[in-house]
């Protein structure tokens, strides 16, 4: 009986008996040892492999608890600082905005001229718009101007964005190139009202530029492919007397 059943006979007994006939149990006995079979050897280390594996998935469980935690506290932040960003970008691009209509009027003697988000609804991703609008001349975009009127345009904005946040350092290179000489002169004196808070390093080639500047340093070619340095240090007086 041990054989075949894997049980004892006085543990046979304890069973009530069956009214199945003996022909049925062996058929029905036969189709499950098949079956054991099929399920192959038995494995003696799935106890301790089951353990190690759930304890290996409650980590990984909180250890993905903790990065969706993480990950809700981080778009929290991130919408948080957006917000602000947001929030101080309107506020700074209004006061640029006023600093430009200001100083446009000064150096083209009127008109009128802003600044505008180009997509209301996704201000940190918008572009801007530079309307301006020199005098006798309608409203229009920055691009639709003259050569010499874009270049006088863009200074305004960039001594707009000074008036507002002044640099310690800034590196012109050839900016006042296309305007006339009396923007020349215009430029030159807004270095001067500048240079307090800002280094100025300008590339020049206009007299007007160089009028306006503490220091100038030239390069010449005295000889042949040997390149000299020179400069030259004015003070007050005789930048008056050169003007």
């Amino acid at each position: 009986m041990w054989d075949n059943y894997e049980i004892t006979y006085p543990e046979a007994l304890k069973y009530p008996p069956c009214e199945v006939s003996i022909g049925e149990l062996k058929i029905n006995a036969g189709l499950l040892k098949n079956k054991i079979k099929e399920l192959g050897s038995v494995n003696v280390n799935a106890v301790d492999e089951y353990a190690e594996t759930k304890e290996r998935y409650e980590f990984l469980s909180k250890q993905k608890s903790d990065i969706i935690s993480a990950e809700e506290k981080l778009k929290g932040i991130i919408k948080d600082l957006s917000s602000l960003m947001e929030k101080q970008f309107k506020e700074k691009l209004e006061v640029i905005s006023e600093n430009f209509n200001e100083v446009f009027r000064e150096m083209f003697g009127g008109g009128r001229a802003y600044l505008k988000l180009a997509e209301e609804d996704d201000v940190l991703e918008s572009g801007i718009d530079i309307i301006a609008q020199p005098p006798g001349k309608n409203l229009q975009s920055m691009m639709l101007l003259s050569g010499g009127e874009r270049s006088l345009t863009a200074i305004a904005i960039l001594f707009s964005i000074l008036k507002m946040k002044p640099s310690p350092f800034c590196i012109l290179d050839e900016i006042e190139a296309a305007l006339d000489d009396a923007n020349v002169l215009r430029f030159g004196d807004y270095l001067q009202r500048f240079a307090d808070d800002t280094q100025f390093i300008v590339i020049t080639h206009r007299k007007g530029t160089m009028e306006s500047a503490d220091v100038l340093y030239g390069v010449t070619m005295q000889e042949a492919g040997v390149s000299k340095i020179v400069s030259v240090k004015f003070d007050e007086a005789v930048r008056e007397n050169a003007i």
